[in-house]
């Protein structure tokens, strides 16, 4: 599979040099978990590689975007995968393979919903490895679906890259993308809300909100 090349993507030498340094999944994955949270706290954002490097934030798909260009630079597909929740918010992830395995890289203040070690047959078992920790604000267990893996290369890197006016037109192809079900419906009556444990596991964040206390 040929390079993304520097030019092609429009990047600056400094931006390249920089998602150069990240060959290794893992590597990678500590350099998302070091990117500060985007708390949105001016309005929605969906920002592009580019906007992420400047602004030094960024949140789920946000950051799958700087992770599968680095990715793209290296070699290697620059895709995402989308997983979609009820009643919560969606959470989008960057692919990669070893071994014939998935494993995904992922940014989350919850280091429950991180990423992945390329362990997994299946996108569905990827999934899936995230669906008992994935709760919302009444305590439900809320993953429904997840996507095909999205290939970004289908898109103008002007939209996710470098682009200024932010990564929106990939926000709604990735939701366009087929989807399919994670667990039966049948299923949902049976399930579990979480204990007293898993709410104070699940109130520890690595960027607190600056505007709340704690």
């Amino acid at each position: 599979m040929p390079l993304a090349r520097a030019r092609d993507l429009a990047l600056t030498r400094k931006e390249r040099s920089l998602l150069l340094r990240y060959a290794d999944p893992r590597e990678l994955q500590r350099y998302i978990n070091a990117i500060p949270i985007n708390h949105e706290t001016e309005g929605d954002t969906c920002y592009t590689v580019r906007q992420v490097l400047k602004q030094r934030r960024a949140h789920c798909i946000e950051a799958a975007l700087v992770a599968a260009c680095a990715l793209w630079l290296h070699g290697e597909p620059p895709l995402i995968l989308d997983m979609r929740a009820c009643r919560d918010w969606d959470h989008v992830v960057a692919l990669f393979r070893r071994g014939g395995l998935w494993g995904a890289i992922a940014k989350s203040n919850h280091v429950a919903l991180r990423g992945r070690d390329p362990v997994y047959r299946t996108l569905r078992e990827l999934a899936l490895s995230y669906f008992h920790e994935y709760h919302n604000k009444r305590g439900e267990k809320t993953l429904r679906e997840y996507s095909r893996a999205f290939d970004l290369r289908t898109l103008d890197p002007e939209h996710w890259v470098t682009g200024e006016a932010g990564a929106w037109e990939v926000e709604r192809r990735v939701d366009l993308a087929r989807h399919y079900a994670l667990i039966p419906a049948s299923q949902c009556r049976y399930l579990s809300r979480i204990d007293a444990m898993e709410w104070k596991a699940k109130e520890l964040v690595e960027y607190p909100h600056p505007h709340r206390r704690g």
